[in-house]
């Protein structure tokens, strides 16, 4: 694991900057950009994978992005995949453009194929595939509109949660998730970790409503949102929270942290995608470990394969998960 000190080296900062960004300390006043050095650094030297030579040129990709720059910083699950993207793209000699929610896209560019990345409206869709044919979405499944797709096995790793703290013996088990709309603000996506919850803890007949929170995918809403539960119900808080993603439970961790209820002897904390920040929060993070990097790759490749076979068949990869345990839980 690359230490606190390999960060700051990599990202032209003191130590002291990387310990509080990667904590999200909000007293800290450091600009987006230095953010953005730090945590590109952070996943850079986190992404283990051999890297091949660099190829010769041989034409652009446009990398869309469903987030702004600045949500990438509140939410580095699609960070991460970004960068996986990137990183092939760099082996194998194409140029890259990339376009976040709040700029424009010029759909005139010339361009070889698009991955894009996180969650698309109907009429984003037939944009980006009126643009080019050659396109391949990540964190989206489109196989049902013939679309390549590279997705995660949310089944699998809600269920992998689940098992763990049901057969530790919990009955009460918190969520606190998050809501999200499509870039034109058409309508909402829906979460399908918040789903497989519920009808895994309805099948044990466990589930309570009131154990349920929902806000936004980013540490201060996990921060208000611990906060709620707290307060909403007292001595009835549950001794396990599972949450949607690990900013939502790095702000839980702090709000139980204030409150002087201790992590994890009074409550467990599990998050969900193993973003490099995980390894560096107090206590560390127990969580889904999500392989965004090689989202990010697939994406790439089964492009690639578009491009280079000329299929007219949509593929889809499903990528596993891996229930990684640290401080947080006990």
């Amino acid at each position: 694991m690359a230490t606190i000190k390999d960060i700051a080296e990599k990202a032209g900062v003191s130590s002291a900057t990387v310990s509080r960004v990667l904590n999200y300390d909000e007293t800290l006043s450091v600009g987006d950009d230095t953010k953005k050095r730090i945590f590109e650094a952070a996943e850079a030297l986190d992404y283990t994978k051999y890297q091949k030579k660099r190829a010769k040129k041989k034409g652009k990709l446009a990398i869309v992005q469903w987030y702004t720059e600045k949500e990438e910083l509140d939410d580095l699950y699609y960070l991460s995949i970004r960068l996986g993207v990137e990183k092939r793209a760099e082996e194998e000699g194409y140029e890259v453009i990339r376009f976040f929610q709040d700029t424009d896209i010029d759909t005139t560019a010339d361009i070889e194929g698009i991955v894009a990345i996180g969650k698309f409206s109907d009429s984003q869709i037939e944009r980006l595939t009126g643009w080019t044919s050659s396109i391949c979405f990540v964190d989206f499944d489109l196989l049902d509109r013939k679309l390549d797709s590279v997705v995660v096995d949310f089944e699998q790793a809600v269920h992998s949660v689940m098992d763990y703290l049901t057969k530790k013996g919990h009955q009460r088990i918190g969520f606190i998730g998050g809501q999200e709309n499509y870039g034109d603000r058409s309508s909402t996506p829906v979460d399908k970790r918040s789903i497989l919850v519920g009808n895994y803890l309805r099948r044990l007949s466990l589930y309570q409503e009131k154990h349920r929170f929902i806000g936004s995918f980013n540490v201060t809403s996990g921060y208000h949102l611990m906060k709620q539960a707290m307060e909403e119900l007292g001595d009835d808080l549950p001794p396990a929270f599972f949450m949607a993603n690990d900013a939502l439970a790095i702000g839980a961790l702090r709000a139980l942290q204030e409150a002087g209820i201790s992590v994890p002897e009074q409550v467990e904390v599990i998050g969900f995608n193993d973003i490099s920040v995980a390894k560096y929060v107090y206590p560390t993070l127990s969580t889904v470990k999500v392989y965004t990097e090689m989202m990010g790759e697939a994406g790439f490749d089964l492009l690639m394969d578009q491009l280079e076979s000329n299929r007219r068949v949509a593929k889809k990869i499903t990528l596993s998960t891996d229930l990684i345990l640290r401080e947080s839980t006990t």
